[in-house]
């Protein structure tokens, strides 16, 4: 579990590195001049998908690949003006006594812009965010804090991002240390 969580950290810093190299390279026509403004297409979203994964593949509006062996769709609507990035994580009754509790939880301090929501019987890893004003960067960071936050299912519940301390989950991630430690005792 430890592994993937780095891998999706890794994807995480990434986007935020792409980004960044992309703002400094003025003649990259698909930098933040190539956005210059306009609102995102479905054409640059297919675009950003298959720069991850070349077998991609794309059903209406609806798109469907692989982020760190998650299967990912990414669904847009343009007349609703939303795009949603969607990772299954498990069905809804397979849950553990206090999960619900802890994804809300999660979902107040650290899952952050990525969210835990259930639909459907499963329990989903997901990032909602208006289409028109989405850029590169936040499609990137959306899809690697959607990633982690599944990866860290029943672990830190984490989008690999900051977290905001007004909320439980740093208070119950400091008792299990101390309990995963007392372990240790001899």
């Amino acid at each position: 579990m430890r592994s993937r969580t780095l891998l999706a950290l890794i994807l995480a810093v990434l986007a935020f590195s792409y980004t960044s190299a992309q703002e400094g390279d003025d003649e990259s026509p698909d930098g933040p001049e190539a956005f210059n403004g306009q609102p995102m297409t479905a054409e640059r979203l297919g675009e950003l998908i298959l720069s991850i994964d070349d077998k991609a593949t794309l059903e209406g509006s609806s798109w469907f690949f692989n982020v760190l062996d998650l299967e990912v769709i990414m669904v847009y609507d343009i007349g609703a003006d939303r795009m949603r990035i969607l990772i299954p994580i498990e069905k809804t009754d397979e849950l553990e006594d206090g999960e619900l509790l802890r994804l809300l939880q999660a979902n107040f301090d650290s899952a952050l812009d990525a969210r835990y929501a259930i639909a459907r019987g499963l329990v989903w890893g997901t990032y909602i965010h208006p289409l028109s004003t989405l850029t590169d960067e936040e499609f990137l960071v959306g899809l690697g804090q959607t990633a982690n936050v599944v990866l860290t299912f029943g672990d830190s519940y984490s989008s690999g991002m900051f977290m905001f301390n007004s909320g439980d989950s740093a208070e119950i991630e400091q008792r299990k240390l101390i309990e995963e430690l007392k372990k240790h005792k001899t």
